[in-house]
């Protein structure tokens, strides 16, 4: 769990985890290896404030270069809201994240809707399965060019989307991966959808195949 100054997520994403049987660590933002390490998640909350921009400051972390090194060779790399934003910000996933349509924060609970099995968390579920998430953003609308669109579509590298999009994204996209399908960024919260005391436990499906043996990556 790489945790920035302003990351607030990480005890929320590390609980979630645990009850599913895994051992997270939190590493700070100033470590430069990640050697060791079976999965990476960058989880939400406010990384250097947000200052410029969401991630904008994060990007330049030293842990940022280790995480591009474990990317390259092949390990799964989970943003999750912010963590998303910092991802799309160092270039590790395309396109970018801006203002909510509207210029409202939102904080609500959604459905969205798996559109591919070509991912780290999406592994193993049927295309067309609908998640109820929360979300909790100002700055989660994605946007890319057309081209990046039309790429993304042709190469199987969207998803999530939104059944009822909220926020103004691009074709109705909350999550999106990499070209080698390691690396995936989603502005929905997972792990605040973990909790069997309360019922909601659709995150679980999501990270749950992180944890799988068959994870893709």
């Amino acid at each position: 769990m790489v945790v920035f100054p302003g990351t607030n997520c990480e005890h929320d994403v590390a609980a979630a985890l645990g009850s599913l049987g895994a051992d997270a660590d939190l590493v700070w933002h100033t470590t430069v290896s990640l050697a060791g390490y079976d999965a990476v998640v960058l989880p939400g909350g406010f990384a250097h404030g947000d200052y410029l921009r969401p991630g904008a400051l994060a990007r330049f972390s030293p842990v940022m270069q280790a995480v591009e090194e474990f990317a390259a060779a092949g390990g799964p790399v989970v943003g999750i809201c912010n963590g998303f934003q910092v991802l799309t910000e160092s270039g590790l996933l395309p396109g970018a994240l801006q203002k909510n349509r509207g210029l409202r924060f939102i904080c609500t609970t959604v459905d969205v809707e798996v559109a591919s099995e070509r991912s780290p968390i999406t592994a193993g579920l049927d295309i067309g399965t609908t998640l109820r998430l929360p979300i909790n953003h100002f700055e989660g609308c994605y946007t890319c060019d057309t081209g990046t669109l039309a790429r993304l579509r042709a190469e199987d590298r969207i998803i999530l989307r939104y059944v009822d999009n909220p926020n103004g994204s691009v074709d109705g996209i909350a999550g999106v991966s990499n070209a080698s399908g390691n690396v995936v960024g989603l502005m929905p919260h997972p792990e605040r959808a973990c909790n069997p005391l309360t019922g909601e436990m659709d995150g679980a499906e999501l990270l749950g195949a992180l944890l799988s043996p068959s994870r893709c990556g």
